[in-house]
């Protein structure tokens, strides 16, 4: 027991010099920061789908940080059930830690002036914790360092990357940007949140159809926007349209 103590004490030590030596290391792509909404599609952010975006930025020589907001869940669930857990809470940067490894900021830390740019992952966190769209829809409340990263970015003329659910959180912020959460229509299950794009131009944005594999770019406003998990289909096909989300997000940034 003694021997095994003394080999995770040894591995966080390597794993955090390792994490501080890549958080402070010279690299000479964009910087890019994430924003996570907890971990675990059904309350917090889709895993798979920010480790496409990290795969696909790391790829692009990008730097990455990571952020979340330090909040309480809206709710927990229990991912093999579907159902809430009760009498259980969680904390929204405590969980997205667990995707960044650990190396994560609270979102009030996160300037645009830092960065060349800012891309949201989906999952019902973006909808449940960085925003009331899941209970409110197009009523929605943002939370107030959301908002104000998103406006950040924008009024900077620097590239904003959303994916799967997120758009909605650029549609309430930014009047008049051109964002795609797929289709507009179920199609007997295979886009089963088609809804979002109707909550969408309720919203005053716009929205345009695109297929899973695809990203759409608002030039105008630099948003960068691709369907993912809003499309029930292969991991691949999501994956190549976050990797083609991605491209267009390090492209805008002139780097």
């Amino acid at each position: 027991m003694i021997a095994v103590r003394s080999l995770l004490r040894s591995a966080h030590i390597k794993y955090a010099l390792s994490a501080q030596f890549h958080a402070t290391a010279n690299c000479t792509g964009a910087k890019v920061a994430i924003v996570l909404s907890g971990c675990g599609v059904y309350d917090g952010t889709e895993i798979q789908e920010a480790s496409a975006i990290l795969v696909h930025l790391s790829r692009g020589g990008a730097e990455v940080q990571m952020f979340a907001p330090d909040v309480l869940q809206m709710h927990v669930i229990d991912h093999s059930k579907g159902q809430p857990v009760e009498n259980e809470s969680r904390n929204v940067l405590s969980e997205s830690a667990r995707i960044a490894r650990g190396n994560i900021t609270e979102l009030t830390n996160l300037n645009a002036g830092n960065y060349d740019a800012v891309i949201f992952p989906g999952g019902f966190g973006a909808a449940k914790n960085l925003s009331t769209f899941a209970v409110d829809g197009k009523d929605f409340k943002m939370n107030k360092d959301v908002e104000r990263v998103l406006k950040d970015f924008h009024r900077a003329g620097k590239p904003i990357g959303l994916c799967c659910i997120s758009p909605v959180l650029a549609a309430k912020v930014l009047p008049g940007v051109d964002v795609t959460v797929g289709h507009e229509e179920e199609e007997g299950g295979k886009w089963p949140y088609a809804g979002t794009a109707q909550a969408i131009t309720a919203l005053g944005a716009k929205h345009t159809v695109k297929e899973v594999t695809e990203a759409h770019v608002d030039l105008k406003n630099k948003v960068v926007t691709t369907p993912a998990f809003m499309c029930e289909t292969k991991l691949h096909l999501i994956f190549d349209g976050i990797g083609a989300m991605v491209k267009d997000v390090l492209k805008l940034t002139g780097k």
